[in-house]
């Protein structure tokens, strides 16, 4: 009999579990919001945007190949570098030899549905897990008070200790997650999409802050990804720093707003920044993972059927090592099932 695996979460890490597990087990993912996590895509207007992860970045050629497979003709290279700036707003050059950074042309959100879609998984948006439980044989997981019985899981969310501090499983490994993600702290951004009916020359893709010191940590233009902007138009994505979002809890979306294209404005010495046509916002309460869980963790938590993914289990925010984490879960979930 093909062995049965949930996946928590649709975004990237959960969509590579699943792919990997593609030959091995029939897959079902939960995700309680919709499809991609923090890999979001917006489109208005004749526009599509990415205003969460800006793009995957593959750190060597074997997943440059993979993603090419999986995503096909929907996968685009961004155009141009990503520069630097300071506290005092100097632009300057980037790190030379940069790689690739993809989108789907559609938005980058394209990309983790590929991997679904190449997954065959049984994927069920806005279906929040309500409870699990460890059994003899494998997992139990309730849904919206149904039960559903699975050889095993694998967990993805940021908000896992959740689920596991109500789990029926007495085991210390259940302690250890709770507590790993217990010490594990996110940061969180407000990231604003600005739209301006014409366009903007500046010589390079994107800008990011590298001492951390400015109320913008990273700033890019959407018109640099194929199929994302008309031409005549723009779109720049503004990622307030993490200091602007901590130091302002409670701010609205108009703030962050007016707050991005000034900055813009002043940041670009482009006084017509400041009046975007329209705008669109977005909070992120868990951006950036601030350290990496214990990998020894990964190990213990697959003698109990339980595969772990997701950036806080990598320890950084980046797409390609999300990606990776959920591809290494299902991997070696597979192998013992």
């Amino acid at each position: 009999m093909t062995p049965n695996v949930c996946v928590v979460g649709a975004g990237i890490a959960g969509a590579g579990a699943a792919y990997a597990l593609r030959d091995r087990a029939e897959v079902t993912v939960f995700e309680a919001d919709s499809i991609g996590g923090r890999m979001v895509s917006g489109s208005r207007d004749g526009c599509v945007y990415d205003y969460g992860a800006n793009y995957v970045d593959p750190p060597d050629d074997q997943v440059d190949t993979q993603l090419q497979s999986v995503v096909g003709d929907d996968l685009v290279v961004t155009t141009g570098d990503v520069w630097i700036f300071d506290a005092d707003g100097t632009i300057e050059e980037g790190r030379p030899n940069q790689g690739r950074k993809l989108s789907g042309r559609n938005g980058i959100d394209a990309i983790v549905e590929a991997y679904l879609d190449a997954s065959g998984a049984t994927v069920h948006e806005q279906t929040p897990v309500d409870h699990l439980a460890r059994t003899d044989d494998g997992w139990r997981v309730t849904v919206g008070g149904e039960d559903h019985s699975f050889d095993a899981l694998v967990v993805t969310p940021p908000t896992c200790e959740d689920l596991f501090e109500d789990a029926d499983w007495d085991d210390e490994v259940r302690e250890q997650l709770i507590a790993a993600r217990g010490r594990q702290s996110y940061r969180t951004i407000d990231s604003v999409a600005l739209h301006y009916p014409f366009e903007i020359d500046v010589p390079y893709y994107a800008l990011v802050n590298t001492d951390k010191e400015h109320a913008v940590g990273w700033l890019s233009r959407e018109s640099c990804k194929p199929g994302h902007v008309p031409d005549g138009e723009e779109i720049l994505i503004v990622q307030l720093s993490p200091a602007w979002s901590a130091g302002r809890p409670e701010a609205m979306p108009e703030a962050a707003a007016a707050a991005a294209a000034d900055h813009a404005a002043t940041l670009l010495e482009d006084d017509r920044l400041a009046d975007p046509d329209w705008w669109d916002h977005d909070r992120f309460t868990h951006a950036l993972p601030g350290d990496r869980v214990n990998p020894a963790l990964f190990e213990y938590a697959l003698d109990h059927d339980l595969g772990l993914a997701g950036d806080w289990l990598a320890g950084t925010g980046r797409t390609h090592a999300a990606l990776e984490t959920g591809l290494d879960a299902g991997r070696r979930l597979g192998q013992q099932l």
